[in-house]
């Protein structure tokens, strides 16, 4: 069986992937943007409970040409997850719209070239559901409107971005087999010690630096599902040619709803979390629909609430925030 290669394994989601193949005892790959990272990587998966010996960690950069083609060597299947968040929106849309773009048609084309079979890309639901919609009801069907008034610059990149790769797929893929995953706001435990926007969130509810939460209402969906759903997606032959929104199932959350769970399941653990929303208008409640993931692919995600209190519990045991409250 071929070497698997997986772009970002440094990061929340691209960890928890390479942990996953490497406990189903496949060869894997991953790229970094330095090799100063290889032995966080390597010390996220040993934590995910895998053995790393059958890891290889090289360094390849979205910006650049270098190292793509070796990265790929050999490789027969690739997911490409790598795509930082920023923690503010830049000034400049460009600043995260041409990464996004040119990263993953950089990736694209290596992958073609080496004789790839197919990619799994993540994307976003920020690709699906950012254009308001009557109803607030969302498929794999929908797209968000990059040129929707008052977007912000991260949906607008993951937007143009999976449109730039389904266009190039189709006129220049050579036939390799393009599957894309459309998470919602992705929350669980970390393997690794830099916390991402998710953990940074439930982080400040403990620690009280959210006094107040949020007025919005979001989709909620763990790491490790999403993980699972990139190894169905690849697996599965229909899938080729496929967009699947990951969600748990349920009602989508507002940060307040987040909060009382954690208030509810975690007692003292909880005491500084925020118990009251920011005034404004009620928000429509999106509803997500994962039926595409569920009976194509034989997906079954967590519950929302298991994911949010498993986020929370890493966050204690990592010492991030107080256990006495």
């Amino acid at each position: 069986m071929s070497t698997v290669l997986v772009t970002g394994g440094s990061g929340y989601l691209g960890s928890h992937l390479v942990a996953a193949l490497l406990r189903a005892g496949r060869q894997v790959r991953t790229t970094v943007r330095t090799l100063d990272r290889e032995r966080d990587v390597r010390a996220a998966v040993r934590r995910g409970g895998a053995d790393d010996a059958g890891l290889e960690v090289v360094a390849a950069h979205l910006l650049a040409d270098d190292g793509w083609a070796a990265a790929l060597a050999g490789c027969a299947e690739v997911h490409h997850v790598a795509s930082p968040i920023p923690v503010a929106q830049p000034d400049d849309p460009d600043e995260l719209i041409v990464p996004a773009r040119e990263g993953t048609l950089r990736v694209l084309r290596a992958a073609r070239d080496a004789g790839v079979r197919r990619t799994v890309l993540t994307s976003s639901f920020a690709a699906v559901g950012y254009t308001p919609k009557p109803g607030a009801e969302y498929t794999e069907a929908d797209w968000t409107d990059p040129d929707t008034p008052g977007l912000a610059p991260y949906p607008r990149s993951k937007t143009i971005a999976e449109r730039a790769a389904w266009d190039w797929a189709e006129r220049e893929g050579g036939g390799m087999e393009l599957v894309v995953t459309n998470p919602v706001g992705i929350f669980g435990p970390t393997l690794t010690t830099a916390l991402g926007s998710s953990m940074q969130l439930v982080k400040a509810m403990l620690d009280g630096t959210m006094g107040v939460a949020p007025r919005a209402r979001f989709g909620i969906v763990d790491v490790r599902d999403v993980a699972d759903l990139h190894l169905r997606a690849m697996a599965a032959p229909g899938a080729a040619g496929r967009r699947y929104l990951a969600v748990a199932d349920g009602p989508t959350l507002s940060f307040v709803e987040l909060a009382g769970i954690l208030h509810d399941r975690l007692g003292p653990l909880a005491a500084r979390a925020p118990r009251q929303e920011a005034p404004g208008e009620d928000l429509p409640r999106p509803v997500i629909h994962n039926a595409r993931a569920r009976e194509e692919l034989g997906w079954h995600p967590r519950p929302a609430t298991t994911t949010i209190v498993e986020t929370a519990e890493r966050l204690r045991d990592l010492s991030l925030v107080d256990a006495h409250g």
